[in-house]
């Protein structure tokens, strides 16, 4: 059928409703699909694994709240950070609320991790951090806008959060029940977060490069959490840890960001 549209006419942006429908779509590709949360949930994992997962999200769950400042600080908007600053509260907690990094801690504890364990980072795959780091480095880098649409992937996360409630004491009986908290408390968290999130997206992207650029956004953040649980399944189901072929001490390095070169040094 012939039109007389021509090649070079800009293409015309979704309505607000389909670009709406169009974020909601990625939902497909969130990790709660992945085989290793699906194993998950059918009550297949081994305490080690379970262990192993909750070691590596914590690397995720201490950098939100460094996500959110570096959010923060890109952004002039007082009335966002007003609200968005409640993001950093929820995590870092304040006098009424022990926060999500120790509700996560407590989760730790409950599969029978301890809190230097966590804290220590010496069961965090490189391929974890890469991926978190990757996420963190992106924030920092953006637009405010742009990392805004990032945190999107809460649109699909309170679905992960009740399928834990629904399915952990069945199948893993073992688990300390106040080990919950945090997938409780994120349940209104979450969806409360996303409303702003999604706000600022169908503000601001009112042209077609701006849609398509907020999809790749989410993608990319969708690969972030997606290729955490590759690495997990690399090393936890599969038996492939890193450097599984050499030796089977955890050698891989914790972290470079702590400390200089010149800091180490100065202690010797």
């Amino acid at each position: 059928m012939e039109t007389n549209t021509s090649p070079l006419e800009p293409k015309a942006p979704l309505t607000q409703q389909a670009f709406k429908q169009a974020l909601m779509a990625k939902g497909q590709f969130y990790h709660l699909h992945h085989p290793f949360q699906q194993a998950m949930a059918k009550g297949e994992l081994s305490k080690a694994q379970l262990q192993g997962w909750v070691a590596n999200r914590f690397y995720y769950q201490r950098m939100i709240p460094q996500k959110d400042a570096a959010l923060l600080a890109n952004c002039p908007d007082a009335a966002v950070r007003r609200q968005w600053v409640q993001r950093l509260l929820d995590h870092d907690g304040d006098q009424n609320d022990e926060g999500g990094i120790e509700a996560w801690i407590a989760l730790g504890q409950a599969v029978g991790l301890t809190r230097e364990e966590l804290v220590s980072q010496e069961h965090v795959l490189p391929g974890v951090r890469f991926a978190v780091d990757a996420y963190l480095n992106f924030v920092r880098q953006a637009s405010w806008e742009e990392a805004a649409i990032s945190s999107l992937t809460e649109l699909f996360a309170p679905e992960a959060h009740q399928s834990r409630l629904d399915t952990w004491p069945t199948h893993y009986p073992w688990i300390d029940e106040q080990g919950y908290r945090y997938f409780r408390k994120r349940l209104s968290e979450a969806r409360r977060d996303v409303d702003l999130g999604m706000e600022i997206a169908l503000e601001v992207c009112t042209t077609a490069p701006r849609q398509a650029r907020a999809l790749e956004i989410l993608q990319f953040k969708l690969d972030v959490l997606w290729s955490m649980l590759d690495a997990m399944t690399l090393a936890y189901q599969l038996d492939r840890p890193p450097y599984h072929t050499v030796t089977n001490a955890r050698v891989y390095h914790r972290g470079l960001g702590a400390r200089s070169l010149k800091g180490a040094l100065n202690e010797a």
